[in-house]
């Protein structure tokens, strides 16, 4: 079942303003402590990790408070994964407007991860440098927690009854056929290494470039079509509160979702980060860079996340059925029971205008025009808003289209959009 079919099938989300109010008329008003530990062991020494938990919407006002939690796996060198870690929370912040309440802030962060991962993905291959790097980018506010991602590094959420849920989606070609099939229709070619005599080896990889991933920031050696358009999923955790693990694929390629949750219920998140990392490498040796960030959201007056109770009878129950039991299995995929987490939002079309909208970003005053992705005002740039700034001029939307529709990008992000979909070729991109 493709991803669209699995969104249709979903019953209408539950709009955030309305989940906030439900919050403030029960008196659910006190914030969450956030409390978290890091890990790592380094094979090629290519892992960075961000770690901001004072974060404010407005400066000064510690009320306005979120934290910010990140995981910068990269490949081909340690430039992107820093350039990434260095601007792209700035850039994502840029995107959102200023004054705007808690529940449009949260509402509009969605797409300011987009337009985030876009520019920095822009601004780093203006340098001319050819590194990559993935990235899981999570926001906390609240009980609310949004999490961007590109790559394989991942994040997954354990609450109370143990259901563990994954908040991201792996873009790796050799699982993932839809990304596989939108490369090769943007024009990239996928298929495995060959050797002397022909025989193919290796995962499949997309060329030019011989990557393993679909989306990543940088990469400028490769094509557009491996895209830095995040994968975003919000979710609402209920007063329970609950535990994220966010790591790099050193530590998903040894370890299962389940076992990686397993291995650290009940413990302080520093111990717990360090057990993780230690699982990994028994189950599977230092292959990798393994990396790895555990939060605790918990209620203030519980210091930690209390261990999950096991179910009497259920090893007994497995051994006389003859059959391995598959209910952990079957909640990895999924959110949690309705009461512990609530899904709030989840897009991962690779389409930049579907992510931004026409009406993104909502902040610009009338008249003037400001770029959906980089920020730039009309002042700025050198051509007329009608050639230099609309999305939809050529051939990206169809003849029905009305004109005005899609988000305005500036010449250099509309250049950026169209590679990325296959219709210009990717030395358009970078200026001179």
């Amino acid at each position: 079942m493709s991803q669209a079919e699995v969104s249709r099938m979903k019953p209408p989300l539950v709009p955030l303003a309305t989940l906030i109010g439900r919050e403030l008329r029960g008196g659910k008003v006190e914030k969450p402590l956030v409390k978290y530990g890091q890990a790592a062991l380094a094979k090629k020494g290519e892992d960075y990790f961000l770690t901001k938990p004072d974060c404010e919407r407005i400066a000064g006002d510690p009320s306005t408070s979120f934290s910010v939690f990140a995981i910068f796996d990269g490949h081909n060198g340690i430039s992107a994964a820093i350039f990434a870690k260095e601007n792209l929370l700035a850039n994502v912040l840029s995107a959102i407007p200023q004054g705007v309440s808690r529940d449009d802030w949260l509402q509009a962060l969605p797409r300011a991860l987009v337009a985030g991962f876009v520019k920095t993905d822009i601004e780093f291959q203006q340098r001319g440098e050819t590194s990559g790097t993935t990235v899981t980018f999570v926001v906390i506010d609240g009980w609310t927690i949004t999490v961007a991602s590109v790559g394989d590094s991942r994040c997954i959420l354990d609450t109370q009854g143990g259901v563990v849920s994954l908040l991201t989606v792996d873009h790796r070609l050799e699982e993932n056929v839809e990304e596989r099939e939108r490369v090769t229709a943007s024009g990239g070619e996928v298929g495995r290494l060959n050797v002397f005599g022909g025989n193919e080896v290796g995962p499949l990889r997309c060329w030019p470039g011989g990557l393993c991933l679909s989306r990543s920031i940088g990469d400028t050696d490769v094509g557009e079509f491996i895209v830095p358009i995040p994968h975003v999923k919000q979710v609402k955790l209920s007063n329970a509160g609950g535990r994220l693990v966010i790591a790099s694929d050193g530590i998903w390629d040894a370890l299962s979702s389940d076992v990686a949750a397993k291995s650290c219920r009940g413990l302080p998140a520093e111990l717990a980060a360090k057990l993780v990392v230690k699982e990994a490498l028994r189950s599977r040796g230092l292959k990798d860079d393994t990396t790895c960030l555990v939060v605790d959201i918990i209620p203030s007056d519980i210091p930690v996340i209390p261990p999950t109770p096991k179910k009497k009878q259920s090893f007994l129950s497995t051994f006389l059925s003859g059959k391995k039991s598959q209910s952990v299995n079957k909640a990895t995929s999924k959110l949690s029971a309705v009461g512990a987490v609530e899904e709030l939002f989840e897009e991962g079309s690779a389409m930049l205008a579907e992510r931004l909208g026409k009406d993104f970003p909502s902040n610009q005053s009338p008249g003037t025009f400001k770029c959906a992705v980089c920020q730039v005002d009309q002042h700025q740039v050198d051509q007329p808003p009608a050639d230099n700034l609309t999305a939809n001029s050529g051939s990206f939307f169809s003849p029905t289209s009305k004109s005005g529709e899609g988000p305005f990008l500036c010449t250099i992000c509309r250049k950026k959009k169209d590679a990325m979909e296959g219709k210009k070729p990717r030395r358009s991109l970078v200026a001179s």
